[in-house]
């Protein structure tokens, strides 16, 4: 194998194809890596459901120990659940997985102790130079010192502990019985969904709860609506309340109303915010510059304080740390709690919908109507050759226009009267990704398709 770890590294995470890109002996060096940079004397580690990520985890756990780290083990879990397990324990950790992208995709998601993110800015580059550098020479990562002793490997379940203090932070146990069916698409929800919700006032029909890194029903991504089709269809047939669907790592969730339609993950962020500004008294709640205009605004008329961030979670759990925020979220539906180590949870979110929806009478349809105020394009990818040349012109088309403002936070973000938008560009791939929002169908849709046509042209 002939690794290039400036395709497998990311911004965020470690990801590629597995042999192709990256192995286990390559994930040991990572390991080896990891422990030096971020000075620890003891982590955990966690994986998904994929086949090669038992492999890839204990690689990664020899590296370690290698160097004198004591490693525990907490074997298939959430993204969110190895987060809480750094949280609780006050340990740097590494979680095994590639989310939602293909089988043959795997990473590794890493974190400090606490649940604190790991970046391109916050140790990951140096955790790639070490691990080229160990990698150019060919040598396996040195020990710290010659009499240095191996740390420890030791398994430990998780699991129990992290549902009930999920279940802490969300009070269910006076709401109406409610039917949800969930879609764990193959993924990590069919190992937790039963657990956490296990003891609650909820009839549960779960859709491909088996553990399956191949994906066989759909891919493991709610965000692109082919793979919601499957839940949408169960809810109509069941006359469930709702319908919730999780991503492969089960991280973020996605939620359907009663009549199967999706509910935009602003409106699900405008609602738990309202939420947890009530428990809290007010504070703080961060947002991505594409969550709807409905999320600023229902924030303010709850008594808290909105503030606006570039789009990526090391984006927002560094200004949650900074600003004290209690609850920030994404377009993307990653769910952010200070209660949390202010990590992103899937889970809290949902639980926080279902006692939403059990602790009054109507549908989930009418509660959320609160929070979606707005037409939204959603996110739309056009490839193009030069990235730069065609900001600028989107840029030069409405620069000096009567009314309208322009930013350059993330992208190019133009807001009017009446519409805003935001261009991003991709950082691996040729991409651009617009958003859009209007406050009516029409004026969206003129917008979006005067935007693309230059993005295009």
């Amino acid at each position: 194998m002939t690794a290039d770890l400036s395709q497998l590294v990311k911004a965020y995470d470690v990801r590629g194809v597995v042999p192709d890109q990256w192995d286990e002996p390559l994930a040991e060096l990572f390991g080896a890596a990891f422990v030096q940079v971020t000075g620890a004397d003891a982590i955990v580690i966690g994986h998904d459901m994929r086949p090669s990520s038992p492999g890839l985890s204990r690689a990664f756990a020899r590296g370690a120990a290698a160097r004198g780290v004591d490693v525990t083990e907490i074997g298939l879990c959430s993204t969110d659940q190895l987060y809480y397990a750094s949280g609780a324990f006050t340990l740097p950790g590494a979680m095994f997985t590639a989310s939602h992208n293909p089988a043959r995709y795997n990473g590794i998601k890493m974190c400090r102790a606490g649940a604190a993110p790991v970046g391109q800015d916050t140790g990951l580059s140096e955790i790639r130079r070490l691990a080229e550098s160990w990698l150019d020479s060919g040598a396996p990562a040195p020990a710290p010192s010659p009499d240095a002793k191996p740390g420890t490997i030791t398994s430990r379940d998780t699991l129990e502990d992290y549902a009930a203090y999920l279940r802490s932070l969300v009070d269910l146990t006076s709401v109406r019985p409610l039917k949800v069916v969930v879609d764990a698409g193959n993924g990590m929800g069919g190992h937790t969904v039963p657990t956490v919700f296990a003891g609650l006032p909820l009839e549960l029909v779960p859709m491909y709860f088996e553990l399956d890194g191949t994906f066989p029903n759909h891919e493991a991504n709610p965000l692109d609506p082919a793979n919601i089709v499957d839940l949408q269809k169960r809810v109509r047939e069941e006359g469930a309340d709702l319908g919730i669907a999780f991503d492969g790592d089960a991280d973020r969730c996605f939620v359907v109303d009663e009549r199967g339609e999706p509910v935009s993950p602003s409106a699900i962020t405008a609602l738990v915010a309202a939420r947890e500004l009530a428990k809290h008294g007010g504070g703080t709640v961060i947002h991505n510059l594409i969550t709807s205009w409905s999320v600023p605004e229902v924030v303010r008329e709850h008594g808290g304080t909105p503030v606006r961030t570039r789009v990526g979670h090391s984006f927002i759990k560094a200004e949650m740390a900074t600003s004290g925020a209690i609850f920030g979220g994404e377009h993307s539906a990653h769910y952010y709690f200070r209660d949390f180590w202010n990590a992103d949870t899937g889970m809290l979110a949902a639980l926080h919908v279902l006692a939403a929806l059990g602790g009054q009478d109507g549908p989930l349809s009418a509660l959320v109507a609160e929070y979606d105020r707005y037409a939204g394009s959603g996110e739309i990818n056009s490839t193009v050759d030069d990235q730069a040349a065609r900001l600028a012109a989107v840029r030069a088309a409405y620069e000096g226009r009567e009314g309208v403002t322009i930013d350059e936070l993330d992208g190019l973000t133009v807001t009017t009267e009446d519409a805003w938008f935001n261009v991003r560009p991709s950082n691996t791939e040729p991409l651009l990704r617009l958003n859009a929002e209007a406050r009516d169908e029409t004026t969206m849709t003129k917008v979006r398709d005067e935007v693309l046509a230059i993005i295009r042209g």
